[in-house]
């Protein structure tokens, strides 16, 4: 029991636990590589697999084997592009080796922090429907032959478009007829003349605003049809696995997603590691065979339209059971008032309000723990040579005041778990992106230029310390306490600005409420002396009565 300890014990407690807190904080959620690293990764990064140590560059003589002049004969021109797929929010393209190459996304909301449009598909290695065959002598000539497409230029207005690739081998013809959609997503049928063994890339994940990915975990996930969800983070892949009976697969970061899905129950998807020990997804494929993909933001309801087994390639983490729900909740409350900013706020409220009689009744124990401290320190120095005696009248104090001494941290442990869970939803929402609120705030994925809301976080968590009642007898352990907020503050600094918000108007609630538990004892404090003053009156009355009799 808390009361047991003395207060230097407290302190060490109080210690022990933030560090265990930070530590678990930092282990579930890693923080992002420094860029300088990111970008050593991106220039030297190859794939290194059993079968295939070849390296796959995106330049027109490095992906073809030919020079430029060489690549005008199969009607590429100077370029390595054979389709250009557009609508108003993004510009596919498909290079000589029938990959997707490029996908720009056009939204303004998108954009990178330099201002340009987001990129998806990285310029080096693998790279979504690359196609490698078994055969070493058949692979080799499959990237020194450029495929053709029966249409140049697409543009997606709402009615799907269907394109042909073809790839003429000297003894085999590799087909590829792909369906575009203008929510992003494709179909895919691939078709060999012959029947060879060969395997489909779903390509490297996107690297979009990599320095700004704060503790998101980015990688490979496959899940399968008994709604098991695996995720293999880069720098984590080990060897080689095999799934079956995969509903998708995808390679994603924080906010967008390369997937595949739509396979045959019987279809294996093979991950490996390349030498930087991230995953490599590809999956062995048939004579003739079909599944469907999608490039782009990981945005719950365009996925969800698409095929409702496509959200699961939003990853909550240990916490999907209570974020997919919030992040459902809070969707529902953008509908209503139209900005994300004020629906995290209604969020948070509603949340709180939930949580309140939880929150109202430990706030009451720490009153009145605050009450009965002198009474407590009474006991603990007048027992203090016999311990046994001592707990004993002590819990018989707590008793007889129905005090609980664990009552103000368990609601605090309560919250945890929702607090990390409304980080998940608030971390993982694309959504978010480029969404303003207030003036200063015009991106609540990203942080506070200003720093204006993590100050006003600090500055409500420091009032509500001081509003808080406390049993400190140690001025070392209270200072600790005391610099929590600035702790908190310079955490929260580089957070996104829609996790601080719920944070602050977190604080503010719990502000609001620890003023009417105050309030509620200072009348009922009141009142009691009241009380007792009019009984004293009435008894003084009642002996001059009696003293006249």
């Amino acid at each position: 029991m808390l009361d047991k300890l003395t207060p230097n014990q407290r302190l060490m407690l109080a210690v022990a636990m933030s560090v265990i807190f930070f530590v678990a904080y930092t282990a579930i959620f890693p923080p992002a590589e420094p860029e300088n690293l990111e970008a050593n990764k991106k220039t030297e990064q190859s794939i290194a697999l059993k079968q295939d140590s070849s390296n796959v560059s995106s330049t027109v003589e490095q992906t073809t084997g030919h020079s430029i002049s060489e690549v005008e004969k199969y009607g590429t021109g100077s370029s390595n592009t054979i389709l250009t797929v557009t609508n108003k929010d993004f510009i596919l393209k498909i290079d000589t080796l029938g990959r997707i190459s490029s996908k720009e996304l056009l939204q303004a909301k998108f954009n990178t922090k330099e201002g340009g449009h987001a990129q998806l598909i990285p310029s080096s290695g693998m790279k979504p429907l690359f196609v490698r065959f078994q055969d070493e002598v058949l692979n080799n000539e499959s990237k020194t032959v450029a495929y053709t497409s029966n249409i140049e230029k697409i543009a997606l207005n709402g009615t799907p478009q269907k394109v042909t690739l073809t790839q003429k081998l000297s003894s085999l013809t590799v087909t590829k007829e792909l369906t575009f959609y203008a929510d992003g997503h494709y179909d895919a049928k691939v078709s060999l003349s012959q029947d060879k063994r060969y395997f489909v890339y779903l390509g490297q994940r996107p690297q979009v605003n990599e320095s700004e990915q704060m503790m998101a975990v980015v990688g490979a996930l496959v899940y399968t049809d008994d709604e098991l969800l695996t995720i293999i983070a880069d720098g984590d892949a080990e060897g080689r696995k095999t799934f079956s009976g995969v509903e998708l697969v995808a390679s994603f970061d924080q906010y967008n997603a390369s997937v595949m899905y739509g396979f045959k129950k019987d279809s294996n998807i093979i991950i490996e590691r390349d030498r930087d020990d991230n995953p490599v997804v590809y999956f062995g494929g048939a004579q003739n065979m079909i599944f469907n993909g999608y490039v782009g933001p990981k945005e719950y309801k365009v996925l969800e339209n698409i095929k409702p087994v496509l959200v699961n390639v939003i990853e909550y983490g240990w916490f999907t059971f209570a974020s997919q729900p919030l992040f459902q909740l809070l969707s529902w409350l953008h509908g209503i008032f139209g900005n994300w900013g004020w629906s995290i706020i209604a969020l948070t409220l509603m949340i709180r309000a939930v949580l309140y009689p939880l929150t109202y009744k430990g706030m009451v124990s720490m009153q009145k723990i605050k009450e009965i401290s002198p009474k407590i320190k009474e006991i603990q120095a007048k027992y203090k040579s016999d311990p046994q005696r001592m707990n004993a009248a002590v819990m018989d104090m707590y008793k007889k005041h129905k005090a609980n001494p664990l009552g103000g941290c368990l609601p605090m442990l309560l919250q945890i778990p929702v607090f990390f869970a409304i980080y998940r939803v608030l971390l993982n929402a694309v959504e978010l992106q480029g969404a303003p609120w207030m003036l200063w705030i015009t991106d609540l994925s990203r942080m506070d230029d200003y720093y204006i809301l993590p100050i006003l976080m600090g500055a409500s968590m420091f009032f509500q310390q001081r509003l808080t009642p406390n049993n400190f007898t140690d001025p070392l352990q209270e200072k600790v306490f005391k610099y929590l907020p600035v702790i908190f503050t310079f955490f929260f600094l580089t957070f996104p600005s829609g996790l601080v918000l719920y944070w602050f108007v977190n604080n503010l609630f719990s502000i609001g409420q620890q003023f009417i538990v105050n309030a509620q004892f200072k009348n009922a404090k009141e009142a009691e002396i009241a009380v007792h003053d009019h009984a004293k009156k009435i008894e003084k009355k009642e002996n001059m009565e009696k003293k006249d009799d």
